[in-house]
């Protein structure tokens, strides 16, 4: 009898899983949960969820742009950064990108100049009758603050290169100091607030002023 109790409690216990063999299957159930999850929620709603939000962080920072290599380049890259230099260079640097990319909208809109330099300067050469004020104010244009023009060459680079998001203003292609309330600020879409700047689009049907 004692003999045949022995031989049972021997069969149940070698018929019942370890802890360790426990603990593994419920590693292995966990994981396939996971997996479950991440193939329903879809792979481009985890990339809106997890790279855009990187992405704006590593670029509107000082400690990125800090990082990246003394910025040079071409007459378009000169014509960008010179802008940023004179209408933005007291701006944070989201607000610098957010002027660069008011430049950029122009280029690419169709109702302006094509190429960079040609948007920054329409309209120089009649004093106060230029899209942007520092090319017609009778002013000549001199880089005084280093530091300032080494940033701005940076953001100007990054656009021109295509590494910043481009999508802090709605589309904007104008802007004004919140100094100034221009009169074609009633009749355009606003589209954003960045630091000393609001940001608007055009209403073609609506108003000629530009």
């Amino acid at each position: 009898m004692t003999r045949l109790f022995a031989i049972f409690f021997a069969a149940i216990v070698l018929a019942t899983p370890t802890l360790a063999e426990r603990s593994k299957e419920a590693a292995a159930e966990l994981l396939r949960q996971e997996k479950s999850v991440l193939a329903s929620a879809g792979q481009s709603h985890l990339t809106s969820l997890v790279t855009p939000v990187s992405r704006k962080a590593a670029i509107y920072n000082s400690s990125w742009l800090n990082a990246q290599n003394a910025a040079s380049g071409g007459a378009q890259w000169e014509c960008l950064a010179e802008a940023l230099y004179f209408e933005a260079r007291g701006e944070t640097i989201k607000g610098q990108f957010a002027v660069a990319e008011v430049i950029m909208n122009r280029v690419k809109s169709g109702r302006f100049p094509d190429s960079v330099c040609g948007v920054i300067n329409q309209g120089t050469g009649k004093k106060y009758q230029c899209q942007f004020t520092y090319t017609c104010d009778g002013i000549p244009e001199r880089i005084r603050e280093p530091k300032a023009w080494s940033r701005v060459g940076k953001v100007a680079r990054a656009i021109l290169d295509g590494r910043a998001p481009m999508n802090l203003t709605n589309g904007a292609t104008h802007y004004h100091t919140t100094a100034v309330k221009p009169r074609w600020s009633r009749t355009y879409t606003k589209t954003a607030s960045i630091g000393v700047h609001v940001f608007y689009r055009h209403t073609w049907r609506v108003s000629s002023n530009s």
